[in-house]
């Protein structure tokens, strides 16, 4: 006899296992594997026999896991999180919009929200002095060239080699690890500014003489902070993904940050600011976006900054930081620039602004690198590695296994021999 739907108490519909089965594409013995596993919940149905489940959270596994599982029962590709939700082209943490928070709030006190889900006023991040001197020592030693991130990767492998405790993976001890471990990440990087600028603030304003020898002024440090505050997670991004399985592996937290950081650097991902801080550096240049963008469109190349898989209009980030842009003096120009990189292209294919053109408006106007974004990313996303860490802990280990499509060719065979030179 197969299970019966039925309204739940609010008097929504249930689907059966066989209507769930359906919706998602897999065997009715796959849905109660979801369940087993904590992707789905369940209810017996009316009589005791059967099972029924909530219409609304199949349909968002859906479309979480592209209908279709082809994954072994033990390995999850899509699974549930309490971090971040993107929907109807705006995002929110912990159920709170990301921008009201960014606007209100101050990183570290976004990040504890992020971690605890409880807000901590005033909250500070402060490195312990023997690791940010480790890190600083390491970092010291890499060539003149090296990049901002090669920077970051090699300050947390020095903290984690100063943290004999790394094992730890109890919540208290991840987030005191993770206390230390961004201002030293911040810290360990080489002064532009005014080294008495460099300390006794906020992380923004740490981080502020990292990013360029001009002097900070509150409206640009109000930027970078909201741009701290809104790059801290984005729901399973690439490098958030590698982070999870590393702490599906039980990998300390210094660990997941370095596989976040290995993704990050990527110029689908973290280093895409930095295409779209030269650009608009070309833009503001030549006094035209246009002979830009055109340039762009002629050589077949992408113009950087605009268009998001995940939303349909404007990237709701970019749109915070325009607006406390405007505030900005040394950025009129290049907010005009970014504008017309915008109307320029949207003649041609219906594209809006994301994240990194925003961020090209500051790097740009403020006089940083080009890998300043990505600089701001890598501090940025960090908390939200490890958000995502302390989620993973408290999950089945080795639960994120996928297997292979094999497509070598078939077994048994022949032993290859050696080659003989003539």
């Amino acid at each position: 006899m197969t299970d019966q739907s039925a309204p739940d108490e609010r008097g929504a519909p249930r689907l059966t296992t066989r209507e769930a089965a359906e919706l998602l594409g897999v065997k009715p013995e796959t849905v109660y594997a979801y369940v087993s596993r904590g992707q789905l919940s369940s209810a017996r149905a009316a009589g005791g026999r059967g099972s029924t489940f909530d219409a609304d959270e199949v349909r968002a596994l859906a479309r979480r896991s592209g209908r279709r599982d082809t994954s072994p029962a033990g390995s999850d590709l899509a699974f549930r999180t309490g971090i971040t939700l993107i929907e109807g082209d705006r995002c929110f943490f912990r159920g709170v919009d990301a921008t009201e928070l960014a606007r209100r709030y101050s990183y570290e006190e976004v990040a504890e929200w992020l971690w605890t889900g409880e807000l901590r006023p005033g909250a500070r991040f402060t490195a312990a002095a023997g690791t940010l001197a480790a890190a600083r020592r390491t970092v010291g030693a890499l060539p003149a060239h090296s990049g901002s991130t090669d920077r970051l990767r090699v300050a947390v492998t020095a903290a984690a080699a100063t943290d004999p405790l790394r094992f730890d993976l109890s919540p208290e001890a991840v987030l005191s690890s993770a206390r230390s471990l961004i201002p030293t990440l911040v810290g360990a990087l080489p002064t532009l500014g005014d080294p008495e600028e460099a300390g006794g603030g906020s992380l923004a304003r740490e981080l502020w003489s990292r990013l360029t020898a001009e002097p900070a002024d509150a409206p640009s440090l109000a930027v970078l902070n909201a741009a701290l505050a809104l790059l801290i997670d984005h729901d399973l991004a690439a490098s958030t993904l590698a982070a999870r399985v590393a702490a599906s592996a039980r990998a300390h937290p210094y660990a997941v940050v370095s596989a976040g950081l290995g993704v990050l650097e990527g110029p689908l991902h973290g280093a895409a600011s930095g295409l779209a801080h030269r650009m608009l550096r070309e833009a503001v240049d030549r006094g035209s976006a246009v002979p830009v963008v055109a340039d762009h469109l002629r050589t077949g190349r992408r113009v950087p900054g605009l268009g998001h898989r995940l939303y349909r209009g404007e990237d709701p980030r970019a749109t915070a930081l325009f607006a406390l842009l405007e505030d900005v003096p040394q950025a009129a120009g290049a907010l005009a620039a970014a504008r017309e990189v915008v109307g320029t292209t949207a003649r041609h294919a219906p594209l809006h602004a994301n994240i990194d053109l925003a961020l090209a408006v500051l790097s740009v106007s403020r006089g940083m690198p080009a890998d300043a974004g990505e600089t701001v990313f890598a501090v940025s996303r960090t908390a939200g590695w490890i958000a995502h860490a302390l989620e993973e802990y408290g999950e089945r280990p080795l639960r994120i296994r996928p297997s292979g499509q094999y497509t070598g060719p078939r077994p048994p065979q022949p032993l290859p021999g050696l080659r003989t030179t003539p």
